[in-house]
């Protein structure tokens, strides 16, 4: 079945759906996205979702298309449309089409920006064997520009870090500046210490993720102490157990860290009941 995606305004067959040469999401990466998951055909933490995408879109003085309610409506139709039960979906602003190619940045008064979205159908997502069987991660070093807390569509080094990790025999790379760890290629990182859940604190190091927001919050409701510190990567191979953090992961337990496998190697108890927390509390507040 063709899908059918949301540009500009319209509802359209994705074989039908043309963006210009000229865009800037194409030519600079000048862009920022989300990706909101679905369960049960209901969209999880959306108004998370909606907030970052606004200071996204504030950080980079990019006009926002259209109202947030409004997106939630598009979200809700494309759900609809494509009889989506679990998946994505993927939200896209650029700065828009100015008709030729400038490292200045165009009049939003004469060059609207560009809104994309498209859904990804994923059955079982929530049922995925990795969280059974627990991933292994690598470590590299963290490259990027310095304001990772603004989720634009610059992901080249991400894709970069995930077929190191691939090459490796791994499932994903945890990036390393100053000694410390930052994040994973598309996930925040925890490690865990007993009782307590350590995680690097928020700045613009790093994504603020919506689901870390609630990770850390169940956690805290589960008489969990959250230490948000620094953590290098020889500190995290000694850790109890460690896991990942994202809208369309959830949380994923972590078993091997450069080759060291942590405690028995199979997903430890704190990670998984996590995971069956945050998916119980975000199926009861999906909308």
């Amino acid at each position: 079945m063709t899908r059918t995606v949301f540009l500009n305004g319209e509802y359209l067959p994705e074989t039908e759906a043309k963006v210009s040469i000229f865009d800037r999401a194409f030519l600079m990466a000048d862009g920022v996205y989300e990706v909101t998951s679905v369960l049960g055909g209901k969209l999880i933490d959306f108004d998370g979702h909606a907030r970052r995408l606004q200071r996204s879109l504030d950080e980079l003085q990019m006009p926002a298309p259209c109202s947030m309610d409004a997106l939630l409506e598009i979200h809700r139709e494309l759900v609809r449309l494509n009889g989506i039960e679990d998946g994505l979906v993927y939200l896209q602003v650029t700065r828009g089409a100015p008709g030729d190619r400038d490292f200045t940045w165009p009049d939003p008064e004469t060059c609207p920006p560009t809104l994309v979205l498209f859904t990804q159908n994923k059955p079982g997502l929530a049922d995925s064997p990795a969280a059974k069987a627990g991933i292994k991660v690598i470590s590299i070093e963290d490259i990027r520009w310095h304001r990772r807390d603004i989720k634009t569509t610059q992901l080249l080094y991400p894709s970069m870090g995930k077929m190191m990790a691939k090459k490796a025999g791994a499932d994903d790379a945890w990036m390393i500046e100053d000694g410390f760890v930052t994040e994973g290629t598309s996930n925040n990182a925890y490690i865990i210490k007993g009782n307590k859940i350590i995680t690097r604190a928020l700045s613009n190091d790093i994504l603020h993720g919506i689901t870390r927001a609630a990770v850390l919050r169940f956690a805290q409701e589960a008489q969990m102490e959250v230490e948000e510190r620094n953590f290098t990567i020889d500190e995290a191979k000694e850790a109890d157990e460690a896991f990942i953090s994202s809208a369309s992961m959830f949380v994923m337990p972590v078993v091997e860290i450069d080759g060291v496998t942590l405690g028995d190697g199979t997903p430890g108890t704190r990670a998984l009941r996590l995971r069956e927390i945050y998916l119980d509390e975000s199926r009861k507040a999906a909308i």
